[in-house]
């Protein structure tokens, strides 16, 4: 053999040594690239989780997932991972509330006879409904998958923004069939007007009215099958109805497929907050085919489009939480209008082309903590409608949102926190609305003598012995208040910025000296008594859903004030260092599900809590809360069904993780500061806008070195202890040098403080 063949062989194996190598490097980017292999969505489905499990895609107006038997308050969502029931498959679903409510328009595919009442826990054989194993369960982003065993039937799910789309694979070509059902929702929800109404040989439309949690919901819905309908046989209830069409109180609906091609139905489901006609054309905007598996790669590149918004490298198990947590915030809030833009208001009007796409689902007493701060770096293209979602609202209702819910106010929760998500975003540059009616709005909503707002309307506190949770009112007032006089001193409303930073400052009404404890007090002056810190009589005490220990600290938008309170640095960290120390309980008092996740008397599970492992830091000690972030991470948040120690609360339980996991948190939910604390990952890439990062590299980061020892901000040194929200939008670099032992420099300076 010849040396020039020799060569050639060489040289043809380098280039071949060098291909595979471009391959497998190409293989490589591509896994790291898909960031929903790292979602679990089955995380949270247990204890109180309360997460959706199912199919859907980014904000999306249909949430299409299984329906257990309901057994109580950890089926909030319709699901838990306990249970091994599936009633059948509905479009739309609440994530991680503390209410149940939804779960519209049930469908379940069934071989065999068909039952008209559900099956129950112990009994699936004689109700419709049927027991599934996890083993037979497949549930990925926009994907939802799991075998029916009474049926032997294969039910897949996935879905678009505003259609459901399902597919059903029989044992069978015949005696097949799909129920349904409008008769039952979840937890508080109840029917009041039902329709089903079968058009031609494959569709069907119909609505649902219901009360409950939303006082007024109205589902428009259409739905086509892949195969003509045989039969259809309609009853309100277990009564018969004849004819094709039929209204009633709990109509259902038994239709026949007499034989099947590849023994499968596929059904599209449309749904509408406004007519039956919309809900029609959407499955025409969105769906138009029939090709399952091509909406399901669509949804899932939806998701991997959101989920690499932030980009992080980190242990497998940060990984799979930092990404699962990232899908959770993106449920709610939720669209809530057509392809065409129409929607109902919560006046009950529709309103035709809107210019804005309207949202719904606004947990506001949870999410305005962390979740909209975290918006304003992730979803810049949603901020602004948002805020005109807001305004509508007000419009419609004569006052912003505290609790919306598809179309209604619950007038849940304390507080008017629709005004610090306004401020934050204000404050943050996102105008591309009316901004003197977002100001009018705020400062109406303000103004409301509602839940003791009288009260702080004239400089004053409210009377424990007037006004529940009195309180838990007058805290959450204060920080909108605060929010309001930020966003008025922008627009040189000088009496007004002067007259709510009073109205901010009516916090220090409620703490008392002695005890040093936030407490009610009475209307003749006097604290209420007997009184004990550790008390959480639910709804009947000073607090909302925690104790005065958890309640003293919730002060965000003025940290400094408080520990001006405690008269000192030293008296406010003995006071904070003993709130993560007690474990005492009232002997014989029942403590709330709600108050979970604790070290102490700190309770992670629930949000009023969330920012306070961060004050260390406005007192000179940031190594006590990066201590505290890693001990909350390690305890609270795992990659097991029930990964989750507190309600998700649509979106932020798992917000606080997806900031804190970066190294900092929103303590102030309206001034664009951000606390250091401990980062969870080694490295983060924050992709605000097309060719904007912002990028967060932990130096020496593990599970020792949870310690910052200095910074670095694009290559020179950083001595602050916060970043601001013009850092991340800009874009550059920010290094955390970390060690495993605290530093008694970094952070600790006055002047390199939060602001």
């Amino acid at each position: 053999m010849s040396k020039k063949y020799n060569r050639l062989i060489l040289g043809g194996i380098f280039i071949l040594l060098i291909v595979n190598s471009a391959i497998s490097q190409q293989k490589k980017t591509e896994q790291n690239s898909d960031y929903t292999q790292y979602v679990d969505p089955i995380i949270g489905s247990a204890g109180h989780g309360h997460v959706f499990v199912g199919a859907n895609v980014p904000f999306g107006a249909v949430q299409l997932g299984p329906v257990n038997v309901f057994e109580g308050w950890d089926w909030c969502s319709g699901y838990n991972y306990a249970s091994n029931t599936i009633l059948g498959f509905t479009h739309t679903h609440l994530s991680g509330t503390g209410i149940g409510d939804l779960n519209d328009i049930l469908l379940l595919p069934v071989s065999g006879k068909v039952a008209l009442t559900k099956g129950t826990k112990e009994d699936m054989a004689t109700g419709y409904g049927s027991y599934f194993s996890h083993k037979n369960e497949i549930s990925k982003p926009g994907y939802y998958s799991v075998i029916l065993d009474k049926y032997k039937i294969k039910a897949e799910l996935t879905t678009s923004e505003r259609v459901g789309f399902h597919k059903y694979t029989f044992d069978t070509t015949a005696d097949s069939h799909v129920l349904l059902d409008l008769a039952d929702g979840i937890g508080w929800d109840r029917p009041v007007k039902t329709f089903i109404k079968k058009t031609d040989q494959t569709k069907i439309v119909g609505y649902r009215y219901s009360a409950g949690w939303a006082a007024d919901q109205r589902i428009y819905f259409a739905m086509e099958f892949s195969e003509p309908i045989a039969n259809i046989a309609l009853y309100d209830s277990i009564a018969p109805v004849k004819g094709n069409e039929g209204e009633g109180l709990k109509m259902k609906a038994i239709l026949d497929f007499k034989t099947l091609k590849n023994k499968q139905v596929l059904v599209k489901v449309g749904i509408s907050p406004v007519s039956f006609e919309n809900a029609s054309a959407n499955i025409k905007s969105e769906i138009p085919n029939w090709d399952f598996d091509k909406i399901v790669k669509e949804a899932n590149s939806k998701w991997n489009k959101e989920l690499s918004k932030i980009q992080i490298k980190a242990s497998d198990k940060t990984m799979k939480v930092f990404y699962t947590s990232l899908y959770h915030t993106m449920f709610a809030p939720s669209v809530f209008n057509d392809a065409n833009r129409d929607y109902r208001g919560t006046d009950k009007k529709v309103y035709e082309k809107a210019n804005f796409t309207n949202y719904t689902t606004f947990s506001l007493w949870d999410t305005y903590r962390g979740l909209h701060p975290l918006y304003t770096i992730t979803q810049a293209d949603k901020i602004n409608d948002i805020v005109k979602s807001f305004l509508a609202i007000y419009q419609q209702q004569g006052r912003l949102p505290v609790w919306h819910l598809m179309g209604n106010e619950t007038n849940t929760m304390n507080g008017n926190h629709s005004i610090a998500v306004i401020a934050d975003a204000y404050l943050k540059g996102y105008r591309d609305y009316d901004t003197e009616l977002a100001y009018e709005a705020m400062k109406k909503t303000a103004m409301q003598t509602r839940d003791g707002m009288d009260y702080i309307q004239k400089l004053e506190y409210i009377p424990a012995d007037k006004v529940l949770e009195s309180v838990g009112n007058a805290l959450e007032y204060a920080i909108d208040d605060y929010a309001i006089a930020q966003m008025a001193k922008s627009l040189n409303k000088t009496e007004d910025y002067t007259y709510f930073m009073k109205r901010a400052n009516l916090y220090k009404l409620y703490f008392d000296k002695e005890t040093t404890f936030m407490r009610g007090k009475l209307a003749d002056g006097n604290w209420r008594t007997p009184f004990n810190p550790l008390s959480s009589v639910h709804r009947k005490d000073d607090y909302v859903e925690g104790n005065a220990w958890q309640y003293t600290w919730l002060v965000p938008q003025d940290p400094y004030g408080l520990i001006d309170l405690f008269a000192g640095e030293d008296k406010f960290l003995a006071k904070l260092d003993a709130l993560f120390l007690l474990t005492d309980k009232v002997e014989g008092e029942d403590v709330s599900p709600d108050i979970s996740g604790l070290i102490g008397q700190y309770a992670h599970g629930n949000e009023p809590n969330h920012h306070t492992p961060y004050l260390y830091a406005y007192a000179g000690q940031p190594w006590k809360t990066a201590k505290l972030i890693r001990e909350i991470d390690d305890k609270f948040y795992s990659t097991k069904p029930d990964g989750l120690c507190g309600n998700e609360d649509l979106g932020q339980m798992s917000a606080w993780y997806i900031l804190s996991a970066m190294g900092f948190y929103s303590v102030n939910p309206a001034n664009g500061i951000y606390v250091l604390g401990s980062p969870l990952v080694n490295n983060a890439v924050i992709h605000y806008k097309e060719n904007i990062s912002f990028k967060i590299n932990a130096i020496d980061n593990n599970a020792a070195n949870i310690y910052i020892q200095k910074a670095e901000y694009n290559g020179k040194p950083y001595t602050k202890s916060y970043i601001t929200h013009d850092m991340i939008i800009k874009g550059g670099e920010l290094k955390l040098y970390m060690g495993s032992k605290s530093s008694t420099t970094w952070g600790v300076k006055k002047e390199d403080r939060p602001l």
